[in-house]
C-alpha cells in the first residue's frame, strides 16, 4: 500500500507532535571541506551536493523530521558580499538547495523548508523594499519547488524579521520565524517577549530562537517570548536550534563575540548527554520544534530523539548502532569501560578539557555595533587592506 500525504508542519503542532530539526549545515560542511569561513556561504548545494545530500541523510537517519534546504546566506548580496566569488548565481543554488532537501526528505517522514536569513543590505541602511526584493527572489524559488514550509531564520534585528515573514507569508505556505538573540532581546534593545509579539503580528505562526548561544540561553530565551505572545492574547508554536556550543560567557552578540569564533570553539562542544538534559527542558517549557544550529552533528539530533522517544513513540534509525545511556558498553573488552555502560555515570560526568592552563571562559569582545554603523557597511568588493589594517588597530586597542 502506498504511504498517504505527510501530515504538514501545523497539523504536526497543532497535534502536539514533537518536530524534531536538523542541525548546523554551515559548521558541519566548513569542517568538511565544502563551506569556506567567513562568507560561510552556501554554494556546495550546487557545487558538491553529493556532501549536502550525505548530510541530510545522517541527518534524517538521526531523526529530524525537517530537511532546511542549505540556503543559508543563499541571497545575491550576500553571494557577492566583500570580494566573494562562488560561480554559481543565487537562483542556481537555491534551487539545488530545494532539489536536494526534498530528494532526502521523500525517504522518510520528513518535510521540507526553505529558508531566509539577515542581509548585508539590512546591514548597510538599504530601504525596506530593497531588502524585501532580495527575500522575494529566494521565496520565488520556494515557491516553485514546492516546499512544505518557510523559515526566517538567523536574524539579529526583529524589524528585518518582519519584513522578512511579511514576504514569506505571502506565498500562503506556514511561517517560522527565529531570532538570534539571548535574554537582552535584539541588537536594539527590543526584548524577547515583544520580538515574539511583532513576529506573530507579521504573520509568523511558529516563532523561536536559533544560533548564537547555547541550549540553556535559548530556551531561557523563548520561554520569554511564549510569556510575551501569552500576555498579548495572541497564540503560536515555539521552537528552538541553538549551538552546540556552551556560551555562558556571551554578550549580546553571541559566540561570534567569543576569541574563540569561529576556529578555537571545540572545546566548548556539548556531549551527547547535554543534548538529553536540553531536549528535555526544552520540551518541559512548551517547545515542541526542537532542533540544532552550529556544531550540532548528527549524533546531537539523535541524542534529542533517544530522549524524546517516550513521547514520539519511536526511536530513530540511528539508535540501532547506539546503546541508550552508554548501554552498548555491555560488549567492551575493557571492564572499567563496561562499568560505564549506565545512566547515572553519563549524567554525572563532568568531563574534563585535557588543557590545564586554558581558562573556563573567555572575555568577549563586545565591540557594540551594528546596524548603520560604519564598520557593517558592506559592500561587492574585496576588503582592502587598509580596511584590515584599521580594523587591526581597532581590535589592539580595544584589548
Amino acid at each position: 500500500m502506498a504511504p498517504g500525504p505527510k501530515k504538514g508542519i501545523l497539523e504536526r503542532l497543532d497535534a502536539g507532535e514533537i518536530v524534531i530539526g536538523d542541525g548546523g549545515f554551515v559548521f558541519a560542511l566548513e569542517k568538511r571541506g565544502y563551506v569556506k569561513a567567513g562568507p560561510w556561504t552556501p554554494e556546495a548545494a550546487a557545487e558538491h551536493p553529493e556532501s549536502v545530500r550525505q548530510l541530510h541523510r545522517e541527518f534524517l537517519r538521526a531523526g529530524s523530521n525537517v530537511m532546511q534546504t542549505f540556503t543559508f546566506y543563499a541571497s545575491d548580496d550576500k553571494l557577492e558580499n566583500r570580494g566573494n566569488v562562488v560561480g554559481f548565481t543565487g537562483q542556481q543554488v537555491n534551487e539545488a538547495a530545494c532539489d536536494l532537501a526534498r530528494e532526502v526528505a521523500n525517504e522518510g517522514d520528513a518535510l521540507v523548508a526553505g529558508g531566509v536569513s539577515q542581509t548585508p543590505s539590512y546591514l548597510s541602511c538599504k530601504s525596506e523594499n530593497d531588502v524585501k526584493a532580495i527575500f522575494k527572489k529566494q521565496i520565488d524559488v520556494f515557491i516553485q519547488k514546492n516546499v512544505d514550509f518557510l523559515i526566517a531564520e538567523y536574524f539579529e534585528h526583529v524589524e528585518e524579521a518582519e519584513w522578512a515573514v511579511q514576504v514569506l507569508k505571502s506565498s500562503g505556505k506556514p511561517v517560522a520565524a527565529s531570532l538570534c538573540i539571548g535574554p537582552q532581546g535584539d541588537l536594539n534593545g527590543v526584548s524577547p517577549g515583544d520580538c515574539a509579539v511583532k513576529l506573530v503580528k507579521a504573520g509568523a505562526q511558529i516563532v523561536g530562537i536559533n544560533c548564537h548561544f547555547d541550549p540553556v540561553t535559548c530556551v531561557k530565551t523563548v520561554k520569554l517570548m511564549k510569556e510575551g505572545v501569552e500576555r498579548a492574547g495572541l497564540k503560536a508554536h515555539y521552537m528552538v536550534q541553538p549551538l552546540a556550543y556552551h556560551t555562558p560567557d556571551c554578550s549580546c552578540q553571541g559566540f561570534i563575540d567569543l576569541p574563540e569564533f569561529p576556529f578555537g570553539l571545540e572545546p566548548r562542544i556539548l556531549t551527547r548527554w547535554d543534548m538529553h538534559k536540553y531536549a528535555r527542558e526544552a520540551y518541559n517549557v512548551g517547545i515542541r520544534y526542537i532542533g540544532g544550529c552550529c556544531g550540532f552533528e548528527p549524533y546531537h539530533i539523535r541524542a534529542v530523539s533517544e530522549e524524546l522517544a517516550p513521547e514520539r513513540g519511536f526511536l530513530p534509525p540511528a539508535s540501532e548502532k547506539h546503546g541508550l545511556w552508554g548501554g552498548a558498553l555491555e560488549m567492551h573488552t575493557k571492564p572499567w569501560v563496561r562499568a560505564r555502560a549506565r545512566r547515572e555515570y553519563w549524567e554525572q560526568l563532568k568531563p574534563a578539557s585535557g588543557r590545564p592552563t586554558c581558562a573556563s571562559m573567555s572575555t568577549a569582545d563586545c565591540w557594540g555595533v551594528t546596524k548603520g554603523h560604519s564598520d557593517l557597511m558592506q559592500h561587492k568588493e574585496a576588503t582592502s587592506q587598509d580596511e584590515m589594517t584599521e580594523l587591526f588597530h581597532k581590535a589592539q586597542a580595544k584589548n
